[in-house]
């Protein structure tokens, strides 16, 4: 989720997996895909670099995550990502 700005100056978190497109009327428009819409005083360039700025958080603690323990220590290996349970090869 990114913090943005209302037009009355109200912040608010919008999870950006949510938003359809966002319009440049002179206000920046963020239309959700329920078509509820936010007028933001944020550039259309600063909620772009949120956006990425978040998934790149997230993507580095999935890494963290996802780290194989060492195999000699009794613990077992994490799952990677393209194994699904029940799944063999």
């Amino acid at each position: 989720m990114i913090m943005l700005t209302k037009t009355s100056g109200e912040r608010f978190l919008v999870n950006h997996l949510q938003i359809e497109c966002i319009e440049l009327i002179p206000e920046t428009k963020i239309v959700m895909m329920n078509r509820d819409f936010y007028l933001v005083l944020e550039s259309v360039q600063d909620i772009t670099a949120r956006i990425a700025d978040y998934n790149a958080k997230v993507m580095d603690v999935h890494r963290i995550v996802t780290v194989n323990e060492n195999p000699n220590s009794g613990a077992p290996a994490a799952r990677s990502s393209t194994q699904r349970p029940g799944f063999r090869r």
